[in-house]
């Protein structure tokens, strides 16, 4: 029996999660000389993050690579940094929800000319990829199929979190929507009030310049 709090697994949504997770694929991309290449993702609070990362040397240089990596997160507040990465690991736990980002930077070895593409591998995991169920099953001395249903229940808590998430989110663009067209419609309402003032104190304005000019009585 599950333990309270966590959701049910049933045998055919077991299966199912089983036949559509598959395990991430690494990022791999060209870093040219002297340049910076970010890569953002937004991930939830409580969240555990992992990756590794690799950095070729230039197809024909003599020296070898020669990049900084730095994670930050919005705020600007730096959770992973390393100068002159060639590979690597890093690990850390999310505090809030945020916007994450993973910039590599090329640097030019002093006295050369333009440096060749670097070639860059990063495979960075968070949440139920990111935990390591071997370990798990050695310490809890689980079975092959054992660690396996655990993973799903675990893939199956984290989709409904993101639902419910989603579900907030939903909730409150709604909020603000409807705040937003209540502010809209009473200052319509208001910005017709003052012209329709408007509009009858030049009419008593005309009125009695008219007067004044003796042109109506």
């Amino acid at each position: 029996m599950p333990p309270p709090g966590r959701p049910r697994l049933s045998l055919p949504l077991a299966l199912a999660l089983l036949l559509l997770v598959g395990p991430a694929r690494p990022i791999s991309f060209q870093l040219p000389g002297k340049a910076r290449k970010c890569l953002r993702e937004e991930i939830h609070r409580d969240t555990l993050v992992t990756g590794e990362y690799e950095i070729g040397a230039p197809p024909g240089s003599s020296t070898g690579p020669s990049a900084n990596l730095k994670i930050t997160d919005s705020a600007g507040h730096i959770l992973y940094a390393k100068e002159d990465a060639t590979k690597g690991k890093f690990a850390f736990t999310t505090e809030d929800y945020d916007m994450f980002e993973a910039c590599f930077e090329s640097k030019l070895p002093v006295g050369t000319g333009r440096m060749p593409d670097q070639l860059v591998i990063l495979d960075m995991k968070h949440g139920v990829e990111a935990k390591n169920y071997e370990e798990i099953a050695k310490v809890e001395k689980l079975k092959p199929l054992e660690v396996e249903l655990r993973r799903l229940e675990d893939l199956s808590e984290s989709i409904v979190n993101d639902f419910a998430y989603m579900k907030k989110r939903e909730e409150e663009m709604r909020d603000t929507n409807e705040s937003t067209n209540t502010r809209v419609l009473y200052f319509s309402i208001f910005s017709m009030c003052c012209l329709i003032g408007l509009a009858t104190w030049q009419v008593f304005y005309l009125r009695r310049f008219f007067k004044a000019k003796k042109l109506i009585e």
